[in-house]
């Protein structure tokens, strides 16, 4: 018994060694982080994107934010430039659609009172691959609500007798999420 467990520990030992490498390139392959800053520079969360199949993971903790619910996007580029963070683009967006059909739109992030948001949720809408084109990818977060393109109050003209407008291009283009609180560079 003493000298199977042996070879086994061999084996094991043999197997890492050879597949260690390969399987290092693909952990790095499946895995990325944006690490999320204020207008100020400093850091108010993270955010982890896992492969998963078809279907990638997305997890974020952030801190130090305004109570409340907030945009939560993929924007469509990779670039954070304080402190309106407008470097980094309108939401990831490759088709060319409306809000909320947006690849880069994600479900909207309650942060807590005491200023702290968690969550994690799965996406089809976009492969981990996707977020790394020539330009790179960012992720912000919105100081309002993203209303998905519902058609809101303001738009109504009901008031001079008109029948209600429809959501406008600002609505259509980013839900009214309003300015970026914060922003992180997509990276491996």
């Amino acid at each position: 018994m003493l000298r199977i467990r042996s070879v086994s520990a061999s084996l094991i030992i043999l197997i890492f060694v050879f597949s260690g490498p390969v399987q290092m390139v693909g952990v790095a392959d499946h895995a990325a982080q944006a690490v999320l800053r204020d207008a100020a520079g400093n850091v108010v969360g993270e955010v982890s994107f896992t492969q998963e199949g078809g279907k990638v993971r997305v997890q974020v903790e952030a801190q130090g934010l305004p109570p409340g619910w907030h945009g939560f996007h993929v924007h469509g580029v990779g670039d954070c430039t304080p402190p309106t963070f407008t470097s980094a683009g309108g939401h990831f967006n490759p088709a060319g659609a409306n809000h909320p059909q947006h690849v880069g739109d994600m479900p909207i992030l309650f942060v807590s009172g005491d200023g702290t948001a968690e969550a994690t949720f799965k996406t089809d809408r976009f492969m981990l691959a996707d977020l790394f084109d020539a330009d790179g990818s960012a992720i912000i977060i919105h100081a309002n609500a993203d209303n998905y393109a519902n058609i809101a109050d303001r738009y109504s003209s009901s008031a001079m007798g008109a029948p209600p407008s429809g959501p406008d291009a600002a609505t259509l283009a980013t839900g009214d999420a309003g300015g970026r609180l914060a922003c992180g560079v997509v990276q491996r």
